[in-house]
């Protein structure tokens, strides 16, 4: 009642609700089931844990221990809110060593789901099964069991709409559920996980002696072989993992995963730790990928922040900071810095060619090909010169004056722009004087754009040339993105890119685009697959395939370092005046500086 004897606006909400709320905090998604109820199997001292999954989760999540069991007056009281085994006061709450603390992952999933929990302990003759559904208890009763802990759980968000209503498709959700088990599996190489979707067995990771062992199972030889051991030990604190090798870093961030004290999380102090140890040693636009573990005093650090216990605190952040990037550069001062490539000559230009790329055999045919002229006509976006107007930046609008004189309407052809080529600076810059303008042509980005140009239009009307490998090429792919990748083969099939399943995590890749000659298909395939990730979240079919268009651009494309003789440097060049002289590749980095002949006057004072 309010003060004058009226109703008033605040009510307190019925229990229910309540539960719904707080499981919202703690149960994002089916993988946030699965990681709840993995920490409980994991502080349940199991050996073997199985997880079950039908329809990416919304169908069914099952999850079998072998761990210490439950009793059956304490089997009940698990599904009551804040109760805990592994807390005796707020004082514990600063030095936690179990994965699960709050009491709050099995109500926080009955609230939201139907709930049968199978459970028997060493010490009684019978085990218990408990049935709940939306949060409340409705039958106890005795029940057949092994040793260990059982829960199925079925319907989920069955009450809660608003939050079914924004999951994704049964395929991302598993990939969410399939990284989660893989998180465990790595936090705990001593325990035997197994993970089935729909009946299959999409994961099997028997217990191994070693984190590198464990690491070997879910990312395979090539990962491990790419990366340097990281090991540093402090008062307090202890580091170990593996970081990859700075001539091997990926256009992608994945994976990059952070234990602390055997807890999967992220956070932004160790995170730019990491990229402050390799400081100058990364090329731009490539990223660190690393599983890093710290050992930190439980006192020291704060996992109480989230409620998805994904975010931490260090007490001594500076400490902790000072220590990862003192580790990692340590780590990578025993290994390469760069490839040298002074040596290294093109013998040519790619298949149909594309590009300029390695001879792969002896008595190769060193002529020039003229690339095939797949112009079809002026291209929404494209600039088309006229005389003394103006090329604008299709990146940021920036103008450019230019004396090329082009009929209106009318594609560029490179006989109409004379391209003189100059040279090369530093094995990444191209001079030449094209039209009346001195150019500096990014080699990179200029061929990235010119492939992706070309690559789009092919793809737009179904003509992607596909040139089958002379060795058909394996590639192991971490369970979560297999799922992913086996979805769209046919939409890669359209692109030229032949890849075939073949066993559990492992694809066979028989053919590439002809446009891009040679190229590293397992760096391809890693960061086609992060572009997947992506696809849930954009709407049409273009948007979704401009992106992986663009990866397979930059993977063709001629690297920087790349010596490149002066016929090669003109074709190039030419190629890319063909393509319509766009100033930047598909990622928005800049191609070329410009300096038309009447700038140049001015520079030197002749006008």
């Amino acid at each position: 009642m309010s003060p004058d004897g009226g109703v008033g606006k605040i009510r307190v909400l019925p229990v229910e609700v309540v539960g719904r709320i707080a499981a919202g905090e703690v149960i994002e998604r089916p993988a946030a089931v699965v990681k709840e109820l993995l920490d409980n199997s994991l502080d349940a001292g199991s050996s073997t844990i199985t997880v079950e999954v039908r329809d990416g989760g919304l169908g069914l999540i099952r999850v079998t221990d072998d761990g210490e069991g439950m009793s059956r007056a304490d089997a009940p009281l698990a599904f009551q809110r804040h109760a805990t085994s592994k807390l005796r006061s707020d004082q514990d709450l600063w030095s936690v060593r179990t994965m699960g603390f709050r009491g709050e992952a099995l109500p926080s999933i009955a609230a939201v789901s139907k709930v049968r929990l199978l459970t028997s302990s060493r010490d009684e003759p019978v085990g218990t099964q408990v049935s709940v559904v939306g949060g409340s208890v409705i039958e106890i009763e005795d029940a057949a069991a092994t040793r260990g802990t059982r829960v199925e759980v079925t319907d989920l968000f069955y009450n809660t709409p608003a939050r079914k209503k924004f999951l994704k498709s049964p395929t991302t959700e598993f990939a969410h559920i399939s990284q989660t088990v893989q998180q465990a599996g790595l936090a705990w190489p001593s325990v035997h996980f197994r993970l089935f979707h729909n009946g299959r067995e999409v994961l099997n990771l028997p217990a191994v002696s070693s984190v590198r062992d464990r690491v070997l199972q879910i990312y395979r030889l090539p990962f491990l072989d790419r990366t340097v051991e990281v090991s540093g030990q402090w008062p307090g604190l202890k580091i170990g993992g593996f970081a990859i090798q700075p001539i091997h870093a990926r256009a992608s961030r994945t994976p990059q995963d952070l234990f602390v004290n055997r807890r999967p999380v992220r956070n932004a102090t160790v995170f730019h730790a990491i990229a402050d140890g390799y400081a100058s040693f990364l090329a731009k636009g490539r990223y660190p990928v690393f599983v890093l573990f710290l050992d930190v005093d439980a006192s020291r650090v704060d996992v109480n922040v989230h409620p998805t216990k994904r975010e931490i605190r260090f007490v001594d952040q500076e400490t902790v900071h000072h220590a990862v990037r003192q580790a990692v550069r340590e780590a990578l001062g025993a290994t390469p810095r760069f490839v040298s490539v002074a040596d290294v000559r093109f013998a040519g230009w790619g298949r149909g060619g594309s590009g300029p790329r390695e001879s792969t055999a002896a008595g190769s045919d060193q002529s020039m090909l003229r690339p095939p002229d797949v112009w079809s006509g002026p291209r929404s976006g494209m600039a088309v010169a006229t005389p003394r107007t103006a090329i604008r930046d299709v990146s940021d609008g920036e103008t450019l004056q230019t004396s090329f004189v082009h009929e209106p309407g009318q594609p560029y052809e490179a006989a109409e722009l004379e391209v003189l080529p100059l040279g090369q600076i530093k094995r990444t810059f191209l001079v030449a004087q094209v039209g009346s303008e001195l150019q500096v042509v990014d080699q990179h980005t200029a061929h990235e754009r010119v492939l992706f140009e070309r690559l789009w239009r092919a793809w737009q009307s179904r003509a992607v040339q596909s040139q089958p490998l002379l060795l058909p090429e394996p590639i192991d792919v971490p369970p979560d993105k297999a799922i992913l990748l086996e979805r769209r083969l046919d939409d890669f099939e359209r692109l030229g890119l032949a890849i075939e399943p073949f066993g559990t995590g492992t694809f066979i890749v028989r053919a590439v685009p002809a446009l891009l000659g040679r190229l590293d298909a397992a760096s391809l395939i890693q960061d086609l697959i992060d572009e997947l990730t992506q696809w849930e979240s954009l709407s049409s079919l273009e948007a979704k395939m401009r992106p992986i268009i663009a990866t397979l651009a930059c993977h063709g494309a001629v690297r920087a370092g790349r010596v490149m003789n002066l016929p090669e440097v003109k074709q190039l060049i030419e190629d890319w005046v063909t393509e319509g002289l766009i100033m930047t590749c598909p990622h928005g980095r800049r191609v070329a500086l410009r300096l038309p002949a009447e700038e140049l006057a001015k520079i030197f004072g002749r006008v």
